[in-house]
């Protein structure tokens, strides 16, 4: 579409930039990852295996 004015394309991109990142940002900050037992249990095993006996 040349007819178009570039300010109607810069005007476009700036929204669809804007709705993009506010997207974006909207599912990165509403995950809440959750950390499953089998971390926390291992993790102890793990520095228990670290005690040196000499």
């Amino acid at each position: 579409m040349p007819q178009m004015a570039p300010i109607g394309w810069l005007t476009l991109f700036i929204i669809f930039s804007f709705t993009f990142m506010l997207f974006n940002m909207m599912n990165y900050y509403s995950f809440i990852p959750s950390m499953p037992k089998s971390t926390l249990i291992n993790s102890t095993q793990i520095s228990n295996s670290f005690m040196w006996k000499w």
